[in-house]
């Protein structure tokens, strides 16, 4: 303050609604890092740490690349392989994705760069979320399926299996760990390390640049992470098996690769739509849902699977393994995915505070001269 300046002659701030001042709390970025600077721990080397843990699951995912391409050559000099090269192609293009997103993600968290962190928390929730589900999921039909698998190649030998029920007990037992090690303790760890607020100071003092990241809710950010993931699957789905659920029938072929094309389209759109909190996109969204979920739940209920892969043009063979596998025949994963789509839906019904918020706030008006 100057000598010529008195309290008096300096503007008093605007005042604040309270209404403004929940939604600048919520989600408004942490203060300039110079006035935060002695208030918070830097977290730069766990950002590199996690970051580097990122690059090797990236490194993994790759490597999953080809060993899914030679599965699909070896497939060639396997007679009634139940897995077709589309499917492959689909396999590999999911593990390349992955790849790429995580080799980003913890590129950019060495880097400390604030649309990492806020990218990484959000997947690695929906990351867990997923995990959780596909841990119960294999934890309740895998040793079904494997007890079946092998109870029918003792029928058709007439010998009992080269490995014994204990042993595949402790196979089992090592699969399921592994996989809630990778689908659920590595996601919690990521969540509790950049969910904390040092980590947002660190990126916020490191990268000072507004990013794209920064104008969108983390909630919100979320759900267009997962439309994203939504848009991708419709798309594999459509490549690799066109078996479109549309109220009491599966339609196969020409039609189904339509629907799975335009709604992968729509889910794409809504993504976009998501990052700027567009108020039309979350109508269109929770409209879109539960239209999806009735079509999936009639369909689920009503019609034949098995006759729906038949109209694929899978061989008896193919078509002998998944009848007698206890995952299809029960249709765990399409109820599998039902569940998923409730979780989602009521996740965007709890977002709509979100959007009200953003669309009743008033835009700034320009400071008045004088």
């Amino acid at each position: 303050m100057t000598a010529e300046q008195s309290p008096e002659s300096i503007p008093e701030p605007a005042s604040t609604s309270p209404s403004a001042v929940k939604v600048e709390e919520s989600f408004s970025p942490p203060a300039s890092p110079v006035a935060t600077t002695s208030q918070y721990h830097d977290r730069g080397s766990g950002l590199a740490v996690f970051g580097v843990i990122q690059i090797v699951l990236g490194l993994l995912a790759a490597l999953m690349v080809p060993l899914v391409a030679l599965g699909a050559f070896l497939t060639r000099f396997t007679p009634g392989a139940s897995m077709r090269p589309a499917q492959y192609i689909s396999g590999m293009a999911t593990y390349g994705m992955i790849a790429a997103v995580l080799l980003t993600l913890g590129i950019g968290s060495v880097q400390t760069k604030r649309w990492a962190r806020a990218l990484t928390l959000v997947i690695s929730w929906y990351w867990l979320i997923t995990g959780v589900l596909i841990t119960a999921l294999m934890t309740a039909v895998l040793p079904v399926t494997v007890r079946t698998v092998l109870h029918a190649q003792q029928n058709a030998v007439g010998e009992s299996p080269a490995l014994s029920a204990p042993v595949m007990a402790v196979i089992l037992t090592v699969i399921i760990v592994l996989a809630a090690l990778f689908l659920i303790v590595v996601p919690i760890a990521f969540v509790v390390f950049y969910g904390r607020n040092d980590v947002a100071e660190t990126c916020y003092h490191r990268d000072p640049i507004e990013r794209w990241t920064d104008r969108v809710p983390l909630p919100v950010l979320g759900a267009s992470v997962v439309l994203v993931a939504q848009a991708l699957y419709l798309l594999s789905a459509g490549f690799a098996a066109p078996m479109f659920p549309f109220f009491g029938r599966y339609l196969t072929g020409a039609p189904a690769v339509a629907w799975f094309l335009a709604f992968a389209v729509l889910d794409a759109y809504l993504a976009l739509a998501f990052l700027r909190v567009k108020a039309a996109a979350w109508w269109i969204a929770t409209v879109a849902a539960p239209v999806r979920l009735l079509s999936m739940a009639i369909t689920f209920g009503r019609a034949d699977l098995m006759r729906a892969y038949a109209k694929l043009g899978w061989s008896d063979a193919q078509m002998q393994v998944l009848s007698s596998s206890p995952f299809f025949r029960s249709h765990v994963f399409l109820w599998w995915s039902l569940v998923s789509s409730v979780l989602f839906f009521g996740y965007l019904l709890w977002l709509k505070r979100y959007f009200r918020i953003t669309t009743r706030e008033p835009e700034a008006q320009p400071a008045q001269a004088g």
